[in-house]
Order: C-alpha cells, then structure tokens, then sequence
C-alpha cells in the first residue's frame, strides 16, 4: 500500500514537472532558414542565433525567429513615363533579410521590415527609372531599365540589411489608345522601309540599265569610227555576217560580192 502511494507520488509530481516545463517554456527552437533574436527584458542581443535548439530564461527572455531565405514575390505599380504616358508595371523581386544582421532589423524595425523599408524603397527607385524613359523607348529597352533598377536597389537597400538578388519586368501596361497607336506608328514604319527598299532596288535596276546602254553605245561609237577609218575592215565585217551565198538577180546572172582583184 505504502508503494503504492508513493508511485503515484511520483507519477504526480513528474506530471506536474511536465505541466511546468510546457507553460514555462525554457527552450527556443530556431528553424531551417531563419535566425533567432534574442529578447531579454525588452533589449535585443547583439548576436543572431542560427538554426537548432536554444535554451532561455523563462518570463525573462525569449528568441523571435526572422526568416532568412529568399523571397520570390510579384508586384505590380502605376509609373509614369518621361512623355507623361501612364503604365503598369509588373515585376518580380529577389531578396533575403541579411542573416547576420536580423537582430539589426528587429531592433531597428522588427519583423515588418517589408512594407516599413522594402516596398518605399521598390516603388520610389521604380518612378525614378521609368521616369527617365520615353514610353515606346522603354518597351524596347526593359532590360536596360530593368537592369538599372536592380543596381539601385541593391545600392540602397544593402545597407538596409536586404539583400536584392534579382528584379525583372514582368510586363509593361499601356492604356488601349497608346498601345494602338504605338503598334500603328510601328507598321507605319515598316510599310515606310518596305517602300524605301523597294526604291532603292528600283534605282539600282536603272542604274545597271544605264551601266549597260552606255557600255554598248561606246562600243557602237569605237566600232563605227573604226569602220570609217578602214574601208578593209568594212569588208571584213562583211565577210564576217556572209552566210557562203551570192546574191541573185532577176536577169538570172551572179554577180560577185567581193571584188577580188
């Protein structure tokens, strides 16, 4: 009996242990892709803890886990153009919060560091480059753009603890008239150098004509003055085009072609 009651003596004081440890909670777990900060009595550590099992204080301190690994997100702004045309961008980002320097962040910012830091920062470097750009300009040149943008980004927001790894245009928006219009202007262009190619063949055709009729009149010109000056040359170029036949008369008599004496 006396063994009995203190089994269960034990298994109550083990539950109660137990029930501590939950509601007490001395132990802080920090996971794949993240790092803990470390509170204690409302000051921040100056140390990022990394992945694996950490042991706090309870009621005293406690680790907020911030994660690190890279976000891919899709976004989209209004944007003027430097011709004062209206666009919608759609874009896609890369970046991380800088693993050791989470508990900068969460100090200075704490855990919505995105919309307090990243997205300001987005969408103002975005106006300053499209800003720059003539709307037909900027369809052609996206990755120009594009690549500009990635530059200022990681230029302002690494000291800012957030690494931006990648920026893309995803598409560039016109209003229906403008896009009309600019496809209009394109095939107008096209037509204009379809129209210019052609004249420049037809030119070049001419020219070879001419080319050709003045090679043949100077050599008509050299072959004549040449034949003027020599009376045998006239009767060799007779001789040349004679197809073996002499001519015959009514009066049924030959007469020779050539006076042989």
């Amino acid at each position: 009996m006396e063994n009995g009651f203190k089994n269960g003596m034990l298994i109550l004081v083990l539950a109660i242990l137990a029930i501590l440890v939950v509601v007490i909670n001395p132990i802080a777990i920090v996971g794949v892709g993240e790092r803990g900060v470390k509170v204690t009595l409302g000051q921040v550590s100056p140390q990022s803890f990394t992945e694996g099992i950490h042991i706090v204080t309870p009621f005293i301190s406690k680790i907020v886990n911030m994660d690190v690994k890279t976000q891919k997100n899709t976004y989209t702004t209004s944007v003027y153009t430097k011709d004062i045309q209206q666009a919608r961008i759609s874009y896609v980002t890369n970046y991380n919060l800088q693993p050791s320097n989470a508990y900068k962040m969460y100090r200075e910012v704490g855990n919505d560091y995105i919309n307090v830091i990243l997205m300001p920062v987005l969408e103002g470097t975005i106006k300053d480059v499209i800003g720059k750009w003539n709307a037909q300009d900027l369809v052609a040149n996206r990755e120009k753009a594009a690549s500009e943008i990635l530059s200022k980004l990681q230029t302002q927001l690494e000291p800012k603890y957030i690494n931006v790894t990648d920026f893309q245009m995803v598409e560039i928006k016109y209003s229906d008239v403008f896009e009309k219009a600019i496809e209009s202007k394109v095939t107008a262009e096209q037509e204009a150098l379809k129209a210019k190619n052609k004249t420049v063949q037809v030119q070049e055709e001419a020219r070879q004509k001419l080319i050709s009729a003045e090679a043949e009149a100077k050599s008509m010109a050299i072959r004549a003055n040449a034949l003027t000056q020599n009376k045998a040359l006239v009767e060799y170029e007779a001789v040349q085009k004679w197809d073996g036949k002499l001519p015959t008369y009514t009066l049924g008599n030959t007469v020779p072609f050539l006076n042989l004496h």
